[in-house]
């Protein structure tokens, strides 16, 4: 199935819940950005799933922050592949994939992630990243 295929199917709402797990949803999101300016792809991937989600009486599962934070993170990863289309860029990204303690770990507690305001809108990040032991002890030395 092509991305614009994909789109279409999603958009109409042909795809059911038990076809539509994490890895489609990141799917989703490269056809999104392989088709329009980066703004543009967010405004239709954002308006698709909350569609989505109210048309399966679930509008309480849509996160605005993990949306926004997955979909700008593909976005870089898109740009850092060059264009390569989704199952070369899958097979590079495999991270972006795992929806359990996934790769927003590194950078929101978990707490803020189930937040109401996390949900409603988009929340930066709230973790600190963890440098490596050795460039602690390089940072320290240099002191």
């Amino acid at each position: 199935m092509t991305g614009d295929d994909l789109i279409e199917r999603f958009e109409s709402g042909a795809i059911c819940n038990e076809e539509f797990h994490h890895a489609e949803h990141v799917q989703l999101a490269f056809a999104y950005l392989s088709k329009y300016p980066v703004l543009q792809a967010l405004q239709k991937f954002t308006c698709a799933l909350k569609k989505f989600a109210v048309a399966r009486g679930k509008p309480q599962l849509y996160n605005e922050t993990v949306t926004s934070a997955y979909f700008f993170l593909i976005s870089e990863r898109m740009v850092r592949d060059e264009g390569s289309g989704w199952e070369e860029f899958a097979r590079r990204n495999p991270d972006l994939l795992i929806w359990k303690d996934g790769i927003l770990t590194r950078y929101y507690r978990e707490s803020t992630l189930k937040s109401d305001l996390a949900r409603n809108v988009f929340v930066l990040p709230d973790k600190c990243l963890e440098l490596p032991t050795s460039l602690v002890e390089v940072v320290r030395h240099q002191r």
